[in-house]
């Protein structure tokens, strides 16, 4: 039994907005109708699915999921009722077929791969099978970072750190995480302001510093602007800015504008006083070292990303050091985090 890929009982998890054709459903991390309001290269990491998950509910035993292979490389993983049941290669593969699945009704969530675009045609379940939403009711946490938070090394698309925080906190996630353009684009701020979130996220810093894009001067404001602007629709929310994780010779060499890493890891400290000083708190200072320090920059092979290990270990760094503070108000009844 064929479904089409605009079905409403299909939900697409982690997405900002969804481009639907005749042909396709392709999810997008900006709101697509805008993309070219943003600059394009920010657009085209937008269009990749770090973090996207297309989720039902279902009894089949057989599911087939058919797309438009537009990037061949990359992979699916398949989570059934929240526990990982397997991952198939998208390499040159139009349908991507589960067989022997357990019975009864299950939650399906299919991570789509975190670095390609991979529009849906359509999934195919047994004749006769059930097919039914799945609302997701856990909060939601939006996170917005460069490629370490895109995470193109992780091992599988569910093993991004955000990818491993999520599944180690509960909670539903947004991964806003685009390799070489997180800015601080007002864009990106309206983008974050208008989703539901529940707690967010921002790594500020490796971007700026690697192009030169924001100085001592520029990049306190647009931090602040950033914060601000998110602010006129969550005024509560928690926000945690954190700060650079270790890069090696980036820590002490001048950029372009004559600031080094320790001065943007500074930088963003001190936004945190100012916003605070100023009366709003529940924003949030977190040292990126405390996820990834020059302990594990042998995790490190190329002296910028991670590997798939040092994903995995700055996932569960950030569940030690920074969720049990930051995600204390998710918790039904909890206070707000102080």
């Amino acid at each position: 039994m064929e479904i089409p890929h605009a079905d409403p009982r299909l939900s697409w998890a982690g997405a900002v907005s969804l481009e639907i054709t005749p042909e396709y459903t392709r999810p997008w991390r900006i709101p697509f109708h805008k993309r070219p309001l943003f600059d394009p290269t920010l657009a085209e990491r937008a269009g990749t699915h770090a973090g996207v998950r297309l989720v039902f509910r279902s009894d089949t035993r057989r599911l087939a999921l058919r797309v438009v292979p537009w990037e061949v490389e990359g992979g699916i993983d398949l989570y059934l009722d929240g526990r990982m049941h397997g991952t198939l290669s998208t390499a040159g593969r139009c349908d991507l077929v589960w067989e022997g699945l357990p019975a009864g009704e299950k939650l399906f969530e299919l991570w789509l791969p975190q670095g390609k675009a991979l529009p849906v045609r359509a999934l195919e379940i047994e004749d006769g099978a059930s097919l039914a939403a799945h609302h997701d009711t856990r909060p939601l946490w939006v996170t917005y970072g460069s490629s370490i938070t895109h995470c193109g090394a992780a091992a599988t698309p569910s093993q991004t750190w955000p990818g491993v925080v999520a599944r180690g906190a509960d909670v539903n996630h947004c991964n806003l995480g685009f390799g070489g353009q997180c800015h601080l684009d007002l864009q990106m701020a309206q983008v974050i302001r208008d989703l539901p979130a529940d707690v967010i996220t921002i790594g500020a810093g490796i971007n700026i510093y690697g192009s030169g894009s924001l100085n001592a001067r520029t990049f306190p404001a647009a931090l602040i602007g950033s914060v601000e602007l998110i602010r006129e629709r969550h005024p509560k929310t928690p926000i945690g800015l954190i700060s650079a994780i270790y890069s090696y010779d980036r820590e002490t060499n001048p950029n372009a504008v004559g600031w080094t890493l320790r001065d943007y890891r500074e930088s963003v400290r001190t936004v945190v006083e100012r916003l605070r000083a100023a009366g709003d708190e529940q924003v949030f200072y977190y040292d990126g070292l405390s996820l990834f320090d020059e302990d594990l920059g042998h995790l490190m092979p190329d002296r910028l990303h991670p590997d798939a290990e040092g994903y995995r270990q700055l996932g569960n760094n950030f569940l030690k050091h920074i969720a049990p503070t930051l995600f204390a108000s998710l918790r039904r009844g909890a206070p707000a985090v102080t």
